[in-house]
């Protein structure tokens, strides 16, 4: 799922439902009331080389969506697709093995992107190349644990938010400071040991699900809040949802 900062526009990655359809994006606009309208397939785009959608972001304009997949046979890609025409960019690494997070500068001229659940990179939507790595700058890489998961910008664009296990840190998107730790979320043993988050519009909250309850974490004190998340049929059963803002 990928939220546009209007708080109305979200784009899902799914099916329709008929045998041997490839991978679709459906958009859904909230009513005035919140409630969601029907999805609608994002026009000229039918994913079919790749075994799973693992990101997707909304630019801040809302026209156009980048998304991961990973692909068969191996490898990673990252597309940006032009929600009004469908013309679609691709980025891809055969040697990286999953992006598991993405997110726009509020220019809209580069895109974070974390690869492997050990590094986050920077891609420059300028440079000509179809191939990932070269047209990446690094701003972090880890060995070992705690396992890199989502990242953000700041409404500033001047550094990256990100969670490492479970722990928020902040780093400039320059790399040249060290990481500031903003916040350290206590999660039950049971937690999954990478933390997937959505950040809000004001780079102050962030917002992550552990089992059927939603958490908001605020940033500058590191309190939490949480609400159940409700489900008209079989609540708290099945895979637990993603949630975005």
């Amino acid at each position: 799922m990928a939220a546009a900062p209007d708080n109305r526009t979200f784009v899902l990655a799914g099916w329709t439902g008929e045998d041997d359809e490839p991978f679709r994006f459906f958009r859904v606009r909230l009513a005035d009331d919140g409630q969601p309208g029907d999805p609608i397939p994002v026009p000229k785009l039918e994913i079919e080389d790749a075994v799973a959608i693992d990101a997707a972001a909304l630019s801040a304009d809302a026209t156009r969506l980048a998304y991961a997949t990973a692909l068969i046979g191996g490898g990673a890609k990252i597309s940006i697709l032009d929600l009004a025409t469908g013309r679609r960019r691709d980025w891809s690494a055969r040697a990286q093995s999953m992006v598991g997070g993405l997110a726009w500068a509020p220019d809209g001229r580069r895109l974070a992107w974390v690869g492997g659940m050990r590094t986050i990179g920077i891609l420059d939507l300028a440079r000509p190349e179809s191939d990932l790595m070269a047209a990446t700058s690094f701003v972090k890489q880890k060995e070992g644990l705690p396992l890199l998961d989502s990242v953000a910008y700041t409404p500033d664009g001047s550094a990256l938010i990100y969670s490492a296990a479970h722990t928020i840190e902040r780093v400039p998107v320059d790399g040249r400071q060290e990481p500031r730790v903003l916040a350290r979320l206590t999660l039950p043993s049971d937690a999954s040991l990478s933390l997937h988050f959505s950040l809000d519009g004001t780079g102050r909250h962030l917002m992550y699900v552990h089992q059927w309850r939603a958490f908001r974490v605020d940033l500058n004190d590191g309190s939490t809040t949480s609400v159940p998340i409700a489900v008209k049929e079989h609540p708290g059963e099945g895979d637990p949802p993603r949630a975005a803002w």
